[in-house]
Formats: structure tokens, C-alpha cells, sequence
């Protein structure tokens, strides 16, 4: 781990005319570098010294201004996914660009730009930052000169703005002190200082956005000048496999919403681990905001906790499935065994729930048989709907389910074990509970086979 043992001295390049597309900026700072006087009465650049650029003069010189009316499409086409937004307002959203970078407005920018025009980013900052590095070694002769292009960003949870690099070229971005030990021997398990970012940060402690010195040079810290270019400032990206926050609110809440239905999957294997009963009070009240007829409330859930009432009714199902096997579709008691043990899910399971659909004062009592029909038919539809909903507040809770339609065959069964109206219609079994592994990927499906317009 390499000490800091000598000072830092941070000196601001003057008298940098404004810059425009075309400029020579290696030329422009090399020559005006030769006249920085140091404390210790040194005289220009020197080996290890490291360069910090503003971004807006790089970009200005490669040509990335644009009239200040077309900012909005810059951002734009500048975004490659949106973070956070507010309706209406593009210079307050936070995009990704094609570079990785997190930022406002995609870092199209109004300031320090002849009215009427707006700045955008430098396409590539690493790739600037290595052709600036090379050209002034080539012009000073030097061989170990470190450059950083930065950019002013906000960050999240901090008010305030500090700069930040964006392009790196001969110097070492990240300190990794992961598997070293402090002071008081404790193994440091995460620790990485950002080197780029805090010699960029410390730079701009130098100038002002009136001062006009859009060049640092920062001395006294060549421990971290590498000899080639390096990663760059890419390394200094975060993978958005491992951002515990690559979205805003909104967007998370929309992809939330998104996925709610498609990402449930039917669960029949479960831990041991119980079910907090809360959880399934908050995926019912999913479940009541089904559509229903009439502005009626149809539906019921049971959840049965006694494990003794659980066994009974389980038992009774079981009993009349297995005369229902034997009597009536004539199959051997060893395939009635094979089919019966498929309802063991709902033994197993930590949690188990009950879907009813209550036609009380509920169904319009049409004199016709026809239109009966109809009316019942549109009620197991709301039914439908419920249970789908049971099952996606549970998925979203992080629990898995199973329903099963065992109740649907035997419902006076059901109704006499746990003593309840006639007018209750069993609507299947749900099983509950945390999933014992992973689901697995659901077969894709065309929708053309499904959807049709006419």
C-alpha cells in the first residue's frame, strides 16, 4: 500500500484562450505549462506530475457543442437508460450513457458556452485522455505524465457538487486495498479508494466555474502515474449487475410493476421456514381489489392455521377423491396412490389458504336458467381474478405459492368439514410458503398465437 510522504501541490493553468473544435489543446497546455513556477522553485512539468482537464474544453475542441434549442434531443441521444426523471423537466434526469457514467442530463451542459449553445460530454473521455497524454509527451519529452478529464456530478444522498473523473490515462484509478490489514490488524474486505475521482475532486478546489482555468496540474502524487494508459476511467464503473441502485424510484417501480405478473412462478417446494401472517394479510388485500359484478364483494379466504383442522379437512378431500377414482373412472389402487399423492403439496406446505366465492346476496336472480348461468359464469371469472391476485402478492413478497383446484371436486366436502354456508364455492387450494430453491425459466411463448386483431 503505497504512503503519501510528500506534499501535494495543486497549481492552476492560466491564460487558456477559449477553446473551440479544432484546437490543439497538447499544444495549447504544453506551452503555457513551461511558464507554472513552483514552490520549491521549480519550473514547468515535470515526470509523475498529473494533468486534470475539464471536460468542456476536451469537448469543445472535438467539436461537441450543439444549439442550446436542441438540448433535449442531445440528452436524448446522449441516454442510453433513464434512471430518475421528473415529467417534463430533461436537464434534472439522471441517465446512463453509452460510457457507463450516471449523471444529470446526460452532462449536456449550459454553462461556460457562448449563449445559445450547449456542451455534451467528450464521446470517449478514456480514448481523449490517451491521445492528450501521448501528444504531450511527445511535445515535453516526458515519459511518465498522468491526464484526467473531469466532469462536475452530483451525488446521491450528498447535496452539493465535486468533480469527478471521467477519462483516465496514465494513472492507476483504483487503490484496491482489499485483503490488507489497518492499524489494528482487522482484514479490510471492501476497501478501494478511488484515486481518479480525489485527485479530480481535489483539482477543482483550485477553480471557480468563472475562473476560466479549465487546467490543474496536481504534483506530488506520482505514485499513482502508471506507465502506459491504464484501464482508464471504465474502471471506475460499477457493473450494473452489482448497483444495488441502477434505478431511480420511479423506474424500479415501473419495472416493479412490469414484472409483477410474469415473474410468478408455481412453487410446490418449500423451506421450513414459517410464514409471517402478515404477509398474507397484505397479499389478500391484493386479492380484494379484483374486478367483480355489480360492485360486489364475492370473495373469501380461509387461512387454516390449526394443523388439526388442516389434517381433517385434507383427509376428508382425499377420501372423496380417492371413491371418486375408485367408483367412478375405475382406476387400481396403485395409479389412485400416484394421483392422490400430487395434493400432498398442500400437507407440506407452511401455509395454506382458501379461496371461496360467496354468491349471498351477491348473484342477480334472473327468472330465466339462461341468464343464471351467465351470472354465475361472470362471478367464477371474479374469482379467477382474485386468486391471480393472491398469487402475485404473494410472489411479490418474496413467498412462493401453488394453486390447486383439489376443493373445486368435492365442495360439499369442504363445507361440511369447516362448517360453512352453502353459498360458499370453494375456489381451489392455495399452498404457501418461502421457496425451497429457485423456479425455473418459463418457455417462451409467441403472443401471435394468442392475440389476434381484427
Amino acid at each position: 500500500m503505497t504512503q503519501q510522504t510528500q506534499p501535494i501541490v495543486i497549481q492552476a493553468l492560466a491564460n487558456l484562450p477559449e477553446i473551440h473544435e479544432g484546437h490543439d489543446l497538447a499544444a495549447l497546455i504544453s506551452e503555457r505549462a513551461r511558464a507554472v513556477t513552483w514552490p520549491d522553485g521549480g519550473i514547468g512539468l515535470r515526470d509523475g506530475d498529473i494533468i486534470c482537464v475539464a471536460s468542456k474544453v476536451v469537448a469543445k475542441a472535438e467539436g461537441r457543442t450543439r444549439p442550446a434549442e436542441n438540448r433535449a434531443a442531445a440528452i436524448r441521444a446522449e441516454t442510453v437508460d433513464m434512471v430518475a426523471e421528473l415529467p417534463g423537466d430533461d436537464a434534472s434526469a439522471i441517465v446512463r450513457t453509452a460510457t457507463g457514467l450516471v449523471l444529470a442530463a446526460a452532462g449536456v451542459d449550459a454553462s461556460n458556452t457562448a449563449a445559445g449553445t450547449v456542451v455534451l460530454l467528450p464521446t470517449d473521455p478514456d480514448a481523449s485522455a490517451a491521445r492528450l497524454r501521448t501528444e504531450l509527451h511527445r511535445r515535453t519529452g516526458l515519459t511518465r505524465v498522468g491526464i484526467l478529464i473531469s466532469d462536475t456530478m452530483g451525488r446521491p444522498w450528498r447535496l452539493g457538487q465535486t468533480d469527478t473523473a471521467i477519462g483516465v490515462a496514465g494513472v492507476v484509478p483504483l487503490r484496491d486495498e482489499t485483503g490488507c490489514l489497518d492499524r489494528d490488524g482487522n482484514l479490510l474486505q471492501v476497501t478501494a479508494a478511488a484515486i481518479a475521482d480525489e485527485l479530480a475532486a481535489a483539482g477543482d478546489l483550485t477553480r471557480t466555474k468563472s475562473s476560466g482555468h479549465a487546467v490543474v496540474i496536481v504534483r506530488g502524487v506520482g505514485a499513482h502515474v502508471s506507465p502506459d494508459d491504464g484501464p482508464g476511467a471504465r474502471a471506475l464503473v460499477r457493473p450494473i449487475e452489482e448497483d444495488l441502485f441502477h434505478t431511480g424510484a420511479d423506474a424500479a417501480y415501473a419495472a416493479g410493476l412490469t414484472a409483477a405478473v410474469s415473474s410468478r412462478r408455481t412453487i410446490r417446494a418449500f423451506t421450513d421456514e414459517p410464514v409471517d401472517p402478515d404477509l398474507i394479510v397484505a397479499a389478500v388485500s391484493d386479492a380484494i381489489t379484483a374486478p367483480s359484478p355489480h360492485h360486489t364483494t364475492p370473495w373469501r379466504f380461509l387461512r387454516i392455521a390449526d394443523p388439526g383442522l388442516r389434517r381433517k379437512l385434507l383427509d376428508a378431500m382425499r377420501a372423496q377423491w380417492e371413491a371418486d377414482l375408485a367408483q367412478i373412472d375405475g382406476f387400481t389402487a396403485e395409479s389412485i396412490q400416484k394421483r392422490t399423492k400430487r395434493g400432498d403439496v398442500l400437507r407440506q406446505a407452511p401455509a395454506l389458504i382458501l379461496p371461496f366465492l360467496d354468491f349471498a346476496a351477491a348473484t342477480h336472480n334472473y327468472p330465466d336458467e339462461r341468464r343464471r348461468g351467465f351470472e354465475r359464469d361472470l362471478f367464477m371469472m371474479s374469482g379467477g381474478a382474485a386468486v391471480q391476485n393472491l398469487l402475485v402478492g404473494l410472489s411479490s413478497r418474496g413467498l412462493g405459492s401453488a394453486w390447486i383446484s383439489a376443493t373445486v371436486f368435492c365442495p360439499e366436502t369442504v363445507r361440511e368439514v369447516l362448517n360453512l354456508p352453502k353459498t360458499y364455492q370453494p375456489y381451489g387450494a392455495v399452498a404457501a410458503g418461502h421457496p425451497a430453491e429457485s423456479a425455473k425459466q418459463r418457455p417462451s411463448k409467441k403472443v401471435a398465437d394468442y392475440l389476434r386483431v381484427m
